[in-house]
């Protein structure tokens, strides 16, 4: 079984389309959305729910009115105001527990945060482990770690040959969890100034993870010295450029219809994408980057 992350250092680079196509082309995969905290996959994908849990995580304040001496202390001293009235907000409070130790009448306590939901879903291409993070709330690291999991045990289960993970944007935790651990990164960028910025920093959470990464130029052709430099790029740094996907009005229409584009036209971008699935899959047989 090997694990493929499709990455990409900035949001809005087609990352998503690109997961859609390569869920359709691949064979015997599980596929995994761990951008929990804007997850969008299943918009492409068009998953039945199988299985919802709820994802707990973290701790939240909760005022005991019965033993409330109403003294304000606990008001005084959150500094994350987010005791307003002797009730507490669960938007603004971080959990530290501060409250609970200075409340002379011991009327705070801390408690257990629901704070989302992960799904299993079956679609047309197979298993999807996907997640919703609830509004305000955090330790999505913790939950895109969770999902990972749970694909991992699909797949070994099922006996699947490849996990295709959808991940997060930028470079911070959430990224790091995704990543960790995987046989390959593809990372999807775009030929502008701030996607060869954000390529240039995933890279080099990359190399720090020591996973193997390659390069496809998403909508290349709307800026070619900009792609230029981007190839020039991975070519100093030895990393394999899988792909240079035109840009094409199909992508926009086949995600208006909720069908990826590979299977919505027979055109160049599709035959680019079918391309660049094929150098992965070898990539991933081999076990290496080269």
């Amino acid at each position: 079984m090997k694990e493929l992350v499709v990455l990409s250092g900035k949001g809005g680079t087609g990352k998503t389309s690109i997961v859609g196509s390569l869920a359709a082309l691949a064979h015997k995969k599980v596929l995994a959305d761990c951008d929990v905290d804007a997850a969008d996959l299943h918009l492409l994908l068009s998953p039945s729910e199988r299985q919802r849990h709820e994802f707990w995580s973290g701790q939240v304040a909760y005022v005991d009115a019965d033993k409330c001496n109403e003294c304000g202390l606990c008001q005084e001293l959150c500094r994350f105001k987010a005791i307003k009235d002797f009730r507490v907000d669960p938007v603004s409070c971080e959990g530290c527990g501060f409250c609970s130790q200075v409340c002379p009448t011991e009327a705070i306590s801390m408690q257990e945060n629901m704070a989302g939901y992960w799904y299993i879903s079956d679609t047309r291409y197979g298993p999807l482990v996907h997640a919703r993070l609830g509004i305000a709330q955090e330790n999505s690291g913790k939950l895109v770690a969770l999902v990972r999991q749970q694909a991992r045990r699909i797949a070994q289960d099922g006996d699947f040959d490849y996990i295709i993970s959808d991940g997060p944007p930028g470079i911070g935790c959430p990224v790091i969890s995704s990543l960790s651990g995987a046989n390959l990164a593809l990372l999807v960028t775009e030929p502008s100034l701030s996607g060869m910025h954000d390529l240039d920093r995933v890279l080099g959470v990359c190399r720090h993870f020591g996973v193997p990464a390659s390069v496809c130029i998403n909508k290349y052709d709307l800026n070619e010295e900009n792609t230029r430099q981007i190839e020039s790029q991975c070519l100093s740094q030895g990393i394999e450029l899988v792909g240079r996907v035109p840009f094409d009005n199909v992508v926009t229409e086949s995600i208006v219809q909720g069908v990826p584009v590979v299977e919505y036209s027979d055109g160049s971008v599709t035959r680019e994408i079918q391309a660049i699935w094929r150098r992965l899959s070898v990539m991933l047989a081999n076990g290496r980057s080269e």
